[in-house]
């Protein structure tokens, strides 16, 4: 909106800043944190008066008595709010990669408060059938799939170089061309094409194999990353403290991929258009961290399916888009493991029990759990279980669990950044 005004009276003074991401994308993050505190407040008082709160948490789980029932819950509207507002004043709207971020935010945003209206409002606490869950990824995934096959707009540049010559740098760049190519994290000189996957079937069928690859990629990307988020937000702060760095290392990596200095410099390949995702991904970068002023320990309010759902689908989107989904089990290694941790946990359980025998590889999962329960607490229900990893004796306060937590993603993001020149 004020992208568009300004840039038509780009005479006027100071018009012309709008024009700039950086600028822009700084603008957006502000705004985004200061909606997020001034929104959220008022937000939390409305849930408290019309007692609109969490009703599955039990502080009888937790060995150190920390009760949270009562809490509001939908504190994903916080963070949608956050981050449209600021894309909308400040994004260009034209802009495909910023239309797919906000399609994302909406349609995962709406999933998943369905899914909190039923456990909230209709007291079922198995919410939104799994099945329907997956089809809204599903969907998400297919129309960013789709769109990037399809879009005229959507293209990039393998290889971009610059020289000096008569006192002007001249932008050199390979033909603008769809492609499923995506970076491989550590190899330099070196993209991998989906397409050569089917090279087998001969040189004009493996580009249209290679997109319906990559087309069903996306729907995959998308999904994992979401239900890792939703599984991850189990604790005060953790999903959106894990998010937020994640969201930062994202900014770096779109912003390189949209600047041909720096795409050049890296040598990554260069998505024209790209760069508005840095606005994008600064509003969401500063909603998260907003929201964190209430949902710090003790949490004031908690994200629900509506935003752990929502930051998930931007994520995986996000990185589908600048065509670095091969650093997503890096960067996003804390989902990985949280959703690892449960799919290994049911497998054994379920195999085992088929024989008559009880035994789990964690104490609880997600993995976030295991570190706040006691061997006595799963021996009360099952006397009979037997604990692969069953850890220290003494248990962590989810204070110290949601910090590790947050220091390891800080240190998989940082590697994540390095790939740039570790080549």
């Amino acid at each position: 909106m004020l992208y568009s005004f300004f840039n038509h009276f780009s005479d006027v003074l100071g018009a012309r800043l709008f024009t700039y991401i950086s600028f822009r994308a700084i603008t957006a993050g502000i705004i985004a944190l200061c909606v997020s505190i001034w929104f959220g407040n008022r937000f939390i008082d409305f849930m408290k008066r019309h007692h609109i709160s969490e009703t599955q948490r039990d502080e009888k789980t937790d060995p150190f008595n920390i009760a949270k029932k009562g809490v509001p819950t939908m504190g994903g509207l916080i963070v949608i709010t956050a981050i449209l507002l600021p894309c909308l004043l400040l994004g260009k709207l034209t802009n495909v990669y910023m239309i797919l971020m906000l399609v994302t935010t909406l349609l995962m945003g709406l999933l998943g408060f369905a899914d909190d209206y039923i456990k909230t409002f209709r007291k079922n606490k198995d919410g939104l059938n799994g099945w329907v869950k997956i089809a809204g990824q599903v969907t998400l995934g297919l129309i960013v799939g789709l769109t990037l096959r399809f879009c005229p707009a959507v293209s990039m540049n393998e290889v971009v170089s610059s020289h000096i010559e008569n006192n002007v740098v001249v932008v050199e760049k390979t033909p603008e061309i769809k492609s499923t190519q995506t970076t491989i994290p550590f190899v330099k000189h070196h993209n991998f094409n989906y397409a050569d996957l089917f090279s087998w079937t001969g040189e004009n069928n493996k580009y249209r194999f290679g997109w319906i690859f990559f087309v069903f990629l996306t729907v995959f990307v998308v999904a994992a990353v979401s239900n890792g988020a939703n599984l991850n937000d189990g604790m005060d702060g953790m999903c959106a403290g894990n998010s937020a760095i994640i969201g930062i290392a994202l900014l770096i990596l779109a912003y390189t991929s949209g600047s041909v200095v720096w795409a050049e410099y890296f040598d990554v390949m260069y998505i024209p258009g790209s760069e508005e995702l840095v606005v994008f991904l600064a509003s969401f970068v500063g909603a998260l961290v907003g929201y964190l002023w209430f949902n710090g320990f003790p949490a004031q309010v908690f994200l629900g399916d509506t935003g752990s759902l929502t930051v998930g689908g931007i994520i995986g989107v996000c990185a589908m888009v600048i065509h670095k989904e091969l650093l997503v089990p890096l960067l996003c290694g804390i989902f990985l493991m949280e959703s690892l941790s449960v799919i290994i946990q049911t497998r054994v359980y379920k195999f085992y029990k088929s024989r008559g025998k009880h035994v789990r590889v964690w104490k609880r999962t997600p993995l976030h759990d295991h570190y706040r329960t006691s061997v006595e607490q799963v021996l009360k229900n099952d006397p009979t279980c037997t604990i692969l990893f069953k850890g220290y004796k003494n248990l962590h306060h989810e204070q110290k669990i949601v910090l590790r937590f947050c220091i390891v993603t800080l240190i998989l993001a940082a590697i994540t950044i390095l790939t740039l020149k570790i080549r």
